[in-house]
């Protein structure tokens, strides 16, 4: 361990050195090389890669034009015809914003300047009403038709017609349009175009229910989407990609997939006619490695931007370096919460060239006149009064709590409406139902809670839907029908997909739990772990809004006052000071980012964390020594793994299990597919041992998939019999497809043939190219790591029943003990030959080592 620990930090210098070494390099080549460009007064296109500095500056400064008999002032004349073309708007802006500055200054308007503002609805009102004296609405004039422009349509006037598709409405649609001009958004339409109109990047503070995320992009389509110039949309979750997408479509009166539609991990529903598409954070990631500038895209929407995600940070950083080179692009961030003051400093600062960035305190102050000006717009919601209930003390069992306090309010609800119709001479009230939102923490919770509740209410009284990422889109769709005409009740239970990305109307009781399911990384074990954990304040404050949406709320949490003042943070960690950055700096490296280790951050992960990420790459091989990709780190940068994930697939092709172990990491990619209701948990525990694998739980996970693919055809209730979800064997199918096709794409194919007898060898081999970090050796009763030595236990669920010398585990679980999941049995031979790199020369223990040493080939 000591060894271990000891060799990191000279890795980040070293990494360091070498970023500082090819600069100078870089330089001096430069320099060199700047007479001859001088003498010839070479400007060459975007093509042939060599734009001088001078050329450089008038594009930094877009209110100094060159001059008009340079050869760069040419240049610059074809690519802004081109961008013209491409970006109709783009000269009408510039002139707007020059006729605007002359005439008002930049700072006329109050909400649109650079300071924050307050959140409330009250302040919003006001805050419209002066933007209105002071900056009257523009709307962005509309554009001559081109080849890929999707007709903008009549007059805006004319609201039969779609001004999107050019096609009359449906009557749905026109119904839908008359309640989309009810949110608060729809007033504010012009002066968000305006202020996106004039500014590269805006920041948008949408309360719970003002309609941000549906609206938006499409007034924004209206301006600038086409199917070549697109409207992308980033959710941190799937489940809000596809829903939301799902809707908008609806609005837009087209077929999901067509103008509107969605890309996420695995499925891809949009089409060559999509103009509006929203897709998780991570896949527009993605799309930055093949093509780094966005050039598909004129507008980026980040949504849910307080999240914070992994993915949403890197991506702050890469658009503002896309953000210099695309002057046409436009970014607007949308948040929930008044943290957006944040995002509103960070795309302020340094948006300069790269060569001259520098931090404000050394160069600029941050309202130096040459800062980019980031206008804030916020939009209040539609929020009715929420009577917040709190618990009297610390709640056990929280599950069984929440189904508790779910048929007490239904019950209070009943006993009111009585009194009510008793009061008014035995009439009932025309109010509906309200329905009522619970949150829990995962699928398992979700899932026993529903059981319960349909257990204890009438089934002609309620309907209890479950909500969770890896749910079916068609059961994720239920949630949004309205159940009030056939007389139900709607319970939703849900994760927290519910919290910020949906919103589910008719709720008026929400019960609070007071706890989420969060990623937490400790670097120096390099376990990465699902822990339950508190809630903070703002996501607490969020979930109880999800109950004012309609009529006046109640919300339940299941916690004391006491501990939301004081033991609740006030907003959530962001994911990247919590999570394995292993993937992160791969997908960097990839996009070309040399210095990694001084990226752009907007909160900056700690040293440790990136020097263990830097550490396990090299231990992959995925990075030299100088921190540049190699060959393997560039096939594990196109999948869409985790880098261990990944290392076990291409270290598969080398000993022949290519397919096999495809399927393999397609379940361990997705929602478990093991069933055990608690009410047939022996029968579930019998049919799962029918599976059993001697070699672990990949080997069993592999016997499934194969059963379940021979029998898909001809058995139609295999999977029922079995205790097998069917939807997550579906999703694995369609995964392995995606990965043998990737593999295909990247030349990665099996280099020798396998004999059926040695495929779990094979496989377990294979596994120890990934995961030879994440391994554990018997000593006495329990099982201790190899990396730090720590105390360990079989998980109970796992199929592995004896208890082999060695194992390879896929994830550590921390609750009262420390379980190891998806547990497979090795040879320490097999450690020896798979990772020369770490075994035995950096194993802790001694006597580990030692025994460990017999098996290296003198």
């Amino acid at each position: 361990m000591a060894q271990q620990e000891s060799s990191a930090p000279p890795l980040v210098a070293a990494a360091t050195e070498a970023v500082k070494e090819k600069k100078k390099k870089k330089r001096k080549q430069e320099e060199e090389a700047a007479p001859a460009v001088e003498e010839s007064c070479a400007v060459t296109t975007k093509e042939e890669g060599v734009v001088s500095k001078k050329e450089k500056k008038r594009k930094k400064d877009r209110d100094v034009p060159a001059p008009e008999n340079s050869t760069a002032a040419a240049v610059a004349d074809a690519i802004t015809t081109s961008v013209a073309d491409a970006q109709p708007h783009a000269e009408t802006e510039k002139k707007k914003k020059k006729k605007k500055n002359k005439a008002d200054g930049a700072d006329a308007t109050a909400t649109t300047s650079s300071q924050p503002q307050s959140s409330s609805p009250a302040a919003s009102a006001s805050t419209v009403a002066a933007e209105d004296d002071v900056l009257p609405s523009i709307k962005p004039a509309k554009s001559k038709k081109s080849a890929n422009k999707i007709s903008a349509g009549p007059a805006a006037s004319d609201d039969t017609i779609s001004p999107i598709t050019n096609r009359p409405l449906s009557k749905n649609a026109l119904k839908i349009l008359a309640k989309r001009k009810k949110l608060p958004c729809w007033p504010m339409k012009d002066h968000f175009l305006d202020l996106v109109a004039n500014n590269q990047v805006t920041v948008l503070v949408g309360e719970t229910g003002s309609g941000k995320t549906t609206q938006m992009p499409q007034f924004l389509a209206e301006v600038y989407g086409s199917s070549a110039k697109k409207i992308a949309v980033t959710q941190p979750r799937r489940v809000a990609a596809m829903s939301v997408a799902t809707r908008v479509a609806e609005e837009m009166d087209v077929e999901l997939g067509e103008e509107c539609g969605y890309l996420i991990r695995f499925e891809d529903k949009t089409s060559d006619k999509t103009v509006v598409k929203y897709m998780t954070d991570g896949m527009l990631l993605r799309e930055c490695m093949t093509d780094p500038l966005l050039s598909n895209y004129s507008v980026i929407c980040l949504d849910e931007a307080h999240e914070r995600t992994l993915s949403t940070d890197i991506l702050f950083g890469l658009l503002k370096r896309v953000l210099r080179e695309r002057r046409d692009l436009k970014v607007v961030v949308m948040s929930a919460t008044l943290e957006a003051e944040k995002f509103q400093k960070y795309f302020s600062a340094n948006m300069a060239d790269e060569e001259e960035n520098q931090a404000p305190s050394e160069n600029k102050s941050a309202s130096d006149e040459n800062t980019p000006h980031v206008p804030l717009l916020t939009v209040s919601g539609r929020m009715f009064p929420v009577e917040l209930h709190y618990t009297q003390g610390f709640t056990r069992n929280y599950v069984e709590a929440s189904v508790d306090k779910v048929v007490k309010c239904i019950e209070e609800e009943k006993a009111e409406r009585g009194k009510e119709s008793l009061e008014n001479g035995g009439e009932r009230t025309d109010e509906p139902l309200g329905d009522v939102l619970v949150f829990l923490t995962g699928e398992d919770e979700i899932e026993n809670c529903c059981r319960m509740l349909e257990e204890q209410l009438p089934e002609d009284e309620v309907v209890v839907l479950p909500l969770y990422s890896s749910l079916p889109p068609n059961q994720q769709r239920k949630v949004f029908q309205d159940f009030a005409k056939q007389g139900l009740r709607k319970i939703v239970v849900a994760t927290n997909v519910a919290e910020t990305s949906i919103t589910i109307d008719g709720v008026v009781y929400v019960v609070d739990c007071g706890l989420v399911k969060m990623k937490v990384y400790n670097p120096r074990t390099h376990v990465e772990s699902l822990l339950v954990q508190p809630i903070s304040q703002a996501a607490a404050k969020q979930r109880a809004g999800r109950a004012g949406r309609t009529r006046p709320g109640k919300c339940y949490r299941l916690y004391t006052e006491t501990a939301f003042k004081e033991s609740l943070e006030e907003s959530s960690v962001p994911e990247i000071l919590r999570t394995n950055l292993s993937s992160a700096l791969l997908t960097l490296l990839n996009l070309g980012v040399e210095d990694v280790v001084h990226f752009d951050w907007m909160d900056p992960p700690s040293p440790e964390c990136m020097m263990r990420a830097l550490d396990l790459l090299l231990q992959l091989n995925a990075v030299n020594d100088e921190c540049e990709l190699t060959a393997t780190g560039k096939i594990l940068a196109e999948f869409p793994l985790d880098p261990q994930l990944g290392k076990c697939l291409i270290a598969s092709a080398k000993h022949g299990v290519l397919k096999q172990m495809s399927a393999v990491i397609a379940l361990l990619s997705g929602a478990p597919c093991h069933l055990r209701p608690r009410m047939y948990a022996k029968q579930a525990d019998r049919a799962h041992k029918a599976f059993q694998s001697t070699c672990g739980d990949h080997g069993t996970l592999l016997k499934i998939f194969e059963e379940f693919e021979a029998n898909q055809k001809t058995d139609k209730n295999w999977c029922y019999d079995n205790y097998l979800k069917d939807r997550s064997l579906i999703s694995a199918q369609s995964v392995q497809r995606q990965l043998l096709r990737l593999c295909e794409k990247m030349q990665v194919s099996n280099s020798q043939e396998i004999t059926e007898g040695n495929v779990k060898i094979a496989l377990r081999r294979a596994l120890i190219a990934g995961f030879f970090l994440q391994t554990a050796h018997i000593s006495g009763k329990h099982y201790v790591t190899v990396k730090d030595k720590q105390i360990v236990e079989i998980h109970p669920g796992s199929q592995l029943e004896h208890k082999p010398e060695w194992i390879l585990y896929h994830e550590l679980v921390l609750t009262d003990k420390n379980y190891l999941r998806n547990c497979t049995a090795l040879r320490p031979q097999w450690l020896v030959e798979e990772a020369p790199m770490f075994f035995p020369g950096k194993v802790a223990n001694d006597e580990v080592r030692k025994g460990l040493e017999k098996f290296v080939k003198k």
